[in-house]
C-alpha cells in the first residue's frame, strides 16, 4: 500500500483465453472493494481483488533532467494559490480575497497579484471590509515584483506587521533522485486521522479543522506522505506534494523530534517528486519564512534556491 507497484489482472476472456493487462503506479487501495492503482495519467484504476494475477513494488520513477520551467514571480504566485486553495474566495479585479477559518496565512490573505480595479487606498479599504465581516485580521501578500505599483507605499502608509517569506524552487529530478530510505515512504490521496496527527497546524477549533481539511486536500493532483515507526507503529513523518502542470508544491514536511536527522524528510520528497514526475512535473518549488533556518538549511542541501521573496502584510485593526 503507498508503493509504486506494476499490477496484472484478467480484463476478459476472449475465445475462451484470458486476456491481460498490466498497469504501473501507486497502489493507493485493497479492501473488500478491491483495488484502485493511480498511473502517471492521475485516472484511477480499480478493480476486483480476484481479478488480481500477479504484482510487484517497483522502482521510483526515473524522472529525466530537465531545466526550471520559464515562470515568473506574478504566475508562480497563481500556481502556488491554486496549490493552497482556501475555503473562502472572492475576487476584487486581478486580486483574490482569501479566508479559510483563519488557517494559515497563506489561506486566509489577500493575493494582491495585479490590478484590482480600483485605486489604490479603495482596493485595501474594500480587503479590510471584507475581512471585518468575518471576523478575521486583514493579511495582504505582497510580492513586489507580481503586484500594482505603489501597493507597497500604500501599505506602509497603514503601518502594518510584515512578515517576510521565500519562494524557492529547483529542478525536480534532483529531488527525485536524492537517495534515501524510500521504501518506508507511503503515498496516499488523502491525509487520514494519523496524517493530521503530527501536522502542527492542526488546532481544537472545529471550524479551523474542517477548514485545515478542505485546504490541504485542494489543488489540481495531491499527494501524502507518512512514513511510520518501525513495524508500522504511529506516524514519524508527514508531507504534502500538489501537482499542477509543470510545477510540483512542496509543504506540510514534518518530522517528529525523535526522528530527525535521519534522512525521512529527504526520502519523503524524494519519493513525492518522484512521483510528480511521473505526472510530467518537471519544476518544484515551496514557501517558506525567511526566519525558519532549520527548513533554509534543509532546503538549501536539495538545491532549492530563491525565486523571490514575498511579505504578508498585516493592516492594523480599526
Amino acid at each position: 500500500m503507498g508503493r509504486r507497484v506494476s499490477v496484472r489482472r484478467l480484463t476478459e476472456i476472449v475465445a475462451d483465453r484470458p486476456v491481460f493487462r498490466d498497469v504501473i503506479g501507486v497502489l493507493t487501495s485493497w479492501d473488500d472493494l478491491g483495488l484502485t492503482v493511480v498511473p502517471r495519467s492521475g485516472a484511477a484504476v480499480s478493480f476486483p481483488a480476484e481479478l488480481l494475477v500477479a504484482g510487484r513494488t517497483v522502482p521510483l520513477f526515473p524522472a529525466r533532467r530537465a531545466p526550471l520551467p520559464a515562470t515568473g514571480p506574478a504566475e508562480l504566485e497563481l500556481i502556488a494559490a491554486r496549490g493552497w486553495p482556501a475555503v473562502d474566495t472572492e475576487r476584487l479585479g486581478e486580486w483574490t480575497l482569501r479566508a479559510s477559518a483563519g488557517f494559515t496565512r497563506r489561506a486566509n490573505s489577500v493575493l494582491a497579484v495585479g490590478d484590482p480595479g480600483l485605486p489604490l487606498p479603495e482596493a485595501v479599504e474594500a480587503a479590510r471590509h471584507w475581512y471585518e465581516q468575518r471576523g478575521l485580521p486583514t493579511w495582504i501578500s505582497l510580492a513586489e515584483q507580481a503586484a500594482p505599483k505603489g501597493l507597497a507605499e500604500e501599505l506602509e502608509r497603514h503601518g502594518g506587521l510584515h512578515q517576510e517569506t521565500l519562494l524557492r524552487t529547483a529542478p525536480l529530478a534532483g529531488l527525485a533522485r536524492i537517495a534515501g530510505d524510500h521504501r518506508r515512504v507511503r503515498l496516499s490521496r488523502t491525509a487520514d486521522t494519523d496524517w493530521m496527527s503530527l501536522y502542527r497546524r492542526v488546532t481544537d477549533d472545529p471550524a479551523v479543522e474542517a477548514a485545515a481539511r478542505r485546504v490541504i486536500h485542494g489543488g489540481p493532483s495531491v499527494w501524502f506522505a507518512t512514513v511510520r515507526e518501525e513495524g508500522g507503529g504511529a506516524p514519524i513523518a508527514i508531507g504534502r506534494c500538489v501537482v499542477d502542470g509543470a510545477w510540483a508544491g512542496f509543504g506540510a514536511v514534518e518530522v517528529s523530534p525523535a526522528a530527525r536527522r535521519q534522512g525521512l524528510a529527504s526520502a519523503m520528497m524524494a519519493v513525492l517528486a518522484a512521483r510528480a514526475a511521473e505526472e510530467g512535473a518537471t519544476g518544484a518549488y515551496l514557501q517558506v519564512e525567511a526566519d525558519n533556518g532549520g527548513a533554509l538549511a534543509l532546503y538549501d542541501r536539495l538545491g532549492f534556491t530563491t525565486s523571490h521573496t514575498y511579505q504578508y502584510v498585516r493592516l492594523p485593526q480599526r
